[in-house]
Order: C-alpha cells, then sequence, then structure tokens
C-alpha cells in the first residue's frame, strides 16, 4: 500500500521538518541529507514514536497518525540492533513472533528457519556477547523480518560494519524485501549505499523532506543542497 505523508509537520524542540509526498509500494528508498537534517526524526514519525504537530500518516487509506507503534503495518531496526543480552540469539528472533515467547512448535520452526535465512545455523542458543557485530545485526534483521509487516524503516544498522561485511547485509534486505514486496526506506549518510541499494531517494534538508526522486536521476543532476552536502 502507498505510503502518504499528507502536509506532514514535525517539531522536536527547536527543529521542524514538513514532508508532503507519497511513497509506492515496493520502493527501496534512501534517505539522505547533513547530520541533524531530520533523517532519523522522520522514521520515528512512521513508527509512532513522534507524534506530528500538523498532518497526517495514511498507510493505503488507512490514517496510522495517532496509533501506537504496535499497531502500525512498521517495523524499526536501529543501528544498535535492540537485541536483549540475556536472551539467546532464537529468544531475541522469537520477540518479533511473541513478545512474551511462548511459541508454538510451528513458531519455533519459523525461528530456527529465519536463523538459516540469515545465515546463522547453529547459533540459536548463543547470547549476544558470544556473537559478532554482523552476526548480532543478522538476527535484529532476522527478528524484524519475522514481524511480518508491509513497511520495513532502517536507521543507519550498518553504519558500524565493515564494507564487505555492509554490503553483505544490504544484498541480504534487499533479497528478503524483494521476495515480500516490502516497502524500505534506510536512513544513510553514504551516497554509495543510495547507489548500491535503493531505487529512490529522498533528499532531507533545510526542514523540508523531499519527494522521491530516482536514485540515478538525482546524482546525475544533484541540486544545490545535494552539491553541497557531497562536497561538489
Amino acid at each position: 500500500m502507498t505510503i502518504t505523508l499528507d502536509n506532514l509537520h514535525l517539531r522536536v524542540g527547536d527543529f521542524e521538518l514538513r514532508a508532503d509526498f507519497q511513497i509506492e509500494a515496493g520502493h527501496k528508498i534512501a534517505l539522505l541529507g547533513p547530520s541533524g537534517g531530520g533523517k532519523s526524526t522522520l522514521l520515528s514519525a512512521l513508527a509512532g514514536f513522534t507524534d506530528p504537530v500538523g498532518g497526517r500518516i495514511l498507510h493505503g487509506d488507512t490514517d496510522i497518525t495517532n496509533l501506537p507503534p504496535a499497531k502500525r503495518p512498521v517495523t524499526l531496526l536501529f543501528q544498535d540492533h535492540n537485541l536483549f543480552p540475556h536472551l539467546t540469539a532464537e529468544q531475541n528472533i522469537g520477540l518479533g513472533v511473541k513478545p512474551n515467547l511462548k511459541l508454538s512448535a510451528s513458531q519455533k520452526q519459523t525461528v530456527r528457519e529465519a536463523l538459516a535465512r540469515v545465515g546463522l545455523q547453529g547459533h540459536g542458543t548463543k547470547r549476544p556477547s558470544e556473537l559478532s557485530g554482523g552476526q548480532q545485526q543478522r538476527v535484529a534483521i532476522a527478528r524484524a523480518l519475522l514481524r511480518d509487516k508491509p513497511v520495513l524503516l532502517l536507521d543507519e544498522p550498518f553504519a558500524a560494519l565493515g564494507p564487505a561485511l555492509k554490503h553483505e547485509m544490504l544484498d541480504l534486505v534487499a533479497e528478503i524485501t524483494a521476495a515480500s514486496n516490502t516497502t524500505l526506506l534506510m536512513v544513510t549518510h553514504q551516497p554509495e549505499d543510495a547507489h548500491y541499494l535503493a531505487d529512490q531517494t529522498v533528499l532531507i534538508a533545510e526542514g523540508v523532506a523531499n519527494a522521491p526522486v530516482d536514485t540515478k536521476t538525482l546524482f546525475a543532476n544533484p541540486p544545490a543542497v545535494l552539491q553541497r552536502y557531497l562536497g561538489s
């Protein structure tokens, strides 16, 4: 379903951000712009953690502006994974199925399949402290995907990873979101990440989140604010 930001107006302290555009289902969209420009704020509003001071957020024809985070068709994955250190990898993933972890046999099998899908067979009984940073990120991705929401929001989740592992994670996200026609919005400070993954890019700067533009087209003819950001 289409995501509509209808004259959305966000305010956090003295900072304000406005957005008025639509996102068609199934696109992979990079949110790009200067630090402090509002990229994470926009994701937070979509996920229900920042309340707008004006405008609406629609998913299809449904107004989700005032829905609590748990009832939104959205999964938000942070940079720090948000894994529980006292739980195993399987248990952390199982939270995406049932928060109380009272899983049926078939649900436990689904968790094991999710582990395999992200390349962590045999690691289900390990706790986060026993996993590498990349493995922890895979656990977080598996949990996010098991929530089975049509919109996936990534807030720089791979910023701390090396180039090879980051590309591996981006490939995994691209593969899984394409298979499920999930709409993806990813905050990044790296233009190469936008080129690598996103078919469209939302430029966020000077208090405005601009409408999505074809990524290649945007970088082929960047507006002045993007040129300044890129240092060109």
